[in-house]
């Protein structure tokens, strides 16, 4: 019988971690969140020898002081029961300051397995290491691996099962911080022996006794130690009036203090230490003035990969759900069923096909994107629009999910992970939908060609594009002063070496994110699709103004053309619907800005998708199947609206409510439907007025007023 094991994966972020757990557990893996928190979780499971893994990768984090959610989520983990073993992996390249966390690991007394990645880069440093000096400080057996492309993963399973085979017998590590401290501990420590709690009874007094005397949140948050609160106070009082330091500083001091004595011996050079390329490269890449010049050309290059690679698979998957609708269509019987066959063909496959087909661009984007962020260019990034994002209330990790986001909205906010402030994070989110995504371009390209002279569309595409971005930075700006108020946070930007990417580890970072896409947005559009098709279809219109059929059989016999008919029909029996009321009845309420109960039942549409809207007016305006493309659509819309109205179409539809897809990651990224709501709310409000004193004013002053046509 096989026996079952659970490992936990710990290490600083950029240590190569997630590269060790794609190794060992290669595509058997399971992405999530945390309950109660937008952290990532992550497990995975393999086989070793006779012994079923399941290994958990937790957050990356400098230390277990709770100072942010990743390191809440990582202590609350690593103090229940279940975990047989910690595999703790270390930047070797910076081995003193990456073994910080690995101390406050060692005091959980938790089995624990060293795995000191990116050893190929330490050699080039021309660091070398005594691992037995090591191994007997921490009390734990050290593999050397190089992440990125595997080696010494076999290494590192061997020294596994050898700590697996003897757990209840691993070493104990030598860790001291000095008289007076280790005093103030143990005072604690047998104050909450005392107590006696069961719920963490595998776990030494002592690490509580630490966190209690750091004053750390998640040990202070355990109701079962308060009665020791009164010993921990007096000790920390102790040992200011002693030392005149916080006892959380001078416990970070001791533990820096003893890393440099275990170092000293156990840490050499060879005498010619090479100077990295990445110093180098980051001369060009961070210089002040080529930094930014720099980001914006490989952020280019990225958005132009994406859609080049994207585009024919695209047309292929159209294509594809094309041909399977049609195949549907001629297996089954119009007269079976009539109502499910057309929902089917007409609201499932085409509402999965709506969504499917961007699939190649999101699994391209997020290629390119893991490229980025495991080269070690996303890190550089970051720092060189730091100061500029400052300046709105953000930080520089907020700033390429924001470029993400004229991609597609959904994964600029899975990208959000990547910023340590909740607040930032937040704001982030709130402003992401000004971004103007893809699924908006079509409605761009259906108007500007239309209504404006061709020496001013690439100016009003720009204009369009510049509105939201200014719109993001300016909401930003005003929440971080109101909604998300506070001092500005300094975060420790880290550099990691430039490295080059595994494309196992690229595929499977593609995959994650495009399975994460199907299954989160995808099932919100299937669902809408069938909704509004519902709402496209009942109740159905029985009399006509016309008599369509008659009309339609005398065109068809002198071999006529009866598309404009027909769409005239689908027009009408629109209109009838629950749709076309809905647009009839809210028609009032949005004519104060330009728009008639065409456009504001398209709009209702777009919920779904913002491509609805063109498909929508298609139908409307009697084009049959409305393309993008369709010269015929536009000039029907050249006869109806003014090029103001045009503008303000797309100025609402840059503004308001974004797709149902966004707003559901929303929930999802902030575990709340109410944020959700608000956001959805406030997006309408702001797209309203803006729209509104933009035509307003545009009419008073009779700019862009008259017909084209």
């Amino acid at each position: 019988m096989s026996k079952k094991f659970r490992i936990a994966l710990a290490g600083n972020p950029n240590c190569g971690k997630t590269c060790i757990f794609n190794a060992l557990t290669g595509a058997r893996q399971h992405v999530g969140n945390y309950p109660g928190v937008t952290v990532e979780s992550k497990s995975g499971s393999f086989t070793l020898n006779d012994m079923e893994i399941e290994l958990i990768d937790l957050p990356g984090v400098y230390s277990l002081s709770s100072s942010s959610p990743e390191e809440a989520v990582v202590f609350e983990e690593l103090t229940k029961k279940g975990i047989d073993l910690i595999v703790n992996v270390v930047d070797s390249t910076i081995l003193q300051r990456s073994l910080y966390l690995t101390t406050q690991l060692a005091e959980l007394h938790i089995p624990m397995l060293l795995a000191f990645n990116m050893s190929d880069d330490a050699r080039k440093k021309g660091l070398k290491f005594d691992l037995p000096k090591l191994e007997k400080y921490f009390g734990s057996p050290i593999a050397q691996t190089v992440g990125n492309t595997s080696r010494g993963v076999q290494s590192l399973k061997d020294k596994m099962v050898e700590t697996l085979a003897k757990l209840d017998d691993h070493g104990m590590p030598m860790l001291s911080y000095g008289a007076d401290f280790d005093d103030a501990i143990n005072a604690v420590a047998e104050k909450i022996d005392a107590l006696n709690i069961e719920k963490y009874s595998h776990i030494p007094s002592r690490f509580f006794a630490i966190k209690l005397l750091e004053k750390d949140s998640s040990a202070m948050k355990i109701e079962a130690m308060k009665p020791v609160w009164e010993e921990v106070d007096a000790q920390i009082l102790h040992l200011k009036n002693k030392h005149a330091i916080e006892a959380d500083t001078f416990m970070a001091d001791r533990r820096y203090a003893m890393l440099s004595g275990a170092c000293h011996n156990a840490i050499s050079f060879s005498q010619e230490k090479r100077r990295e390329i990445s110093d180098k490269i980051d001369k060009v890449i961070t210089n002040k003035f080529l930094g930014f010049p720099l980001f914006l050309a490989i952020m280019y290059a990225t958005f132009w990969f994406t859609f080049i690679c994207a585009d024919p698979l695209m047309g292929y998957i159209e294509d594809f759900f094309g041909w399977f609708g049609g195949v549907v269509g001629n297996v089954w019987n119009p007269e079976t069923l009539p109502f499910i066959r057309s929902m089917v063909i007409d609201g499932i496959i085409a509402g999965v096909g709506g969504v499917i087909v961007f699939l190649p661009n999101i699994l391209f984007l997020f290629f390119a994107i893991a490229i980025l962020e495991e080269s070690g260019y996303m890190s550089r990034a970051a720092f060189v629009m730091d100061g500029i994002m400052r300046k709105f209330g953000l930080q520089g990790k907020s700033f390429v999910p924001l470029v993400l986001g004229f991609g597609c909205t959904v994964p600029a906010i899975m990208a959000t992970r990547t910023i340590e402030s909740e607040r930032d994070r937040k704001i982030t989110i709130m402003v992401l939908p000004f971004m103007s995504c893809g699924a908006r371009l079509p409605i761009y390209a259906l108007i500007i060609p239309a209504f404006f002279a061709k020496q001013y569309q690439a100016f009003t595409m720009w204009l369009i594009y510049l509105i939201g971005v200014l719109v993001a930075l300016i909401a930003a700006r005003i929440m971080k002063s109101t909604l998300f108020k506070g001092d500005g946070e300094v975060y420790l930007m880290e550099l990691p070496p430039y490295r080059m990417p595994s494309f196992k580890s690229l595929m499977l970072h593609m995959w994650d994110r495009g399975r994460m896409y199907l299954q989160k947005a995808g099932t919100i559009i299937l669902l809408t699709s069938i909704i509004l098709y519902i709402c496209n279809t009942y109740p159905e219109k029985k009399d006509f103004s016309v008599d369509y059929d008659s009309k339609i059989t005398e065109v068809q016999k002198a071999g006529g053309d009866t598309s404009v008919l027909e769409n005239a029909q689908l027009s009408e029996k629109l209109e009838y619907t629950i749709s076309g009321r809905v647009g009839k009845t809210l028609e009032p309420v949005f004519a104060p800005i330009g728009f008639d109960w065409k456009i504001t039942t398209a709009s209702i549409g777009a919920l779904a998708a913002k491509e609805v809207f063109v498909a929508q007016m298609g139908i409307l305006y009697s084009e049959g199947e409305a393309d993008e493309e369709s010269e015929g659509l536009r000039a029907q819309l050249v006869k109806h609206y003014t090029p103001l109205q045009a503008f303000c179409i797309m100025l609402f539809c840059l503004l308001s409510i974004p797709c149902l897809a966004t707003l559901a990651i929303i929930k999802r990224e902030l575990n709340s439907w109410k944020m959700a709501f608000v956001e959805a709310g406030a997006l309408f409000a702001l797209a309203y007025v803006a729209t509104l004193i933009v035509y307003q004013l545009g009419t008073v002053l009779q700019i862009g007023t008259k017909m084209l046509l």
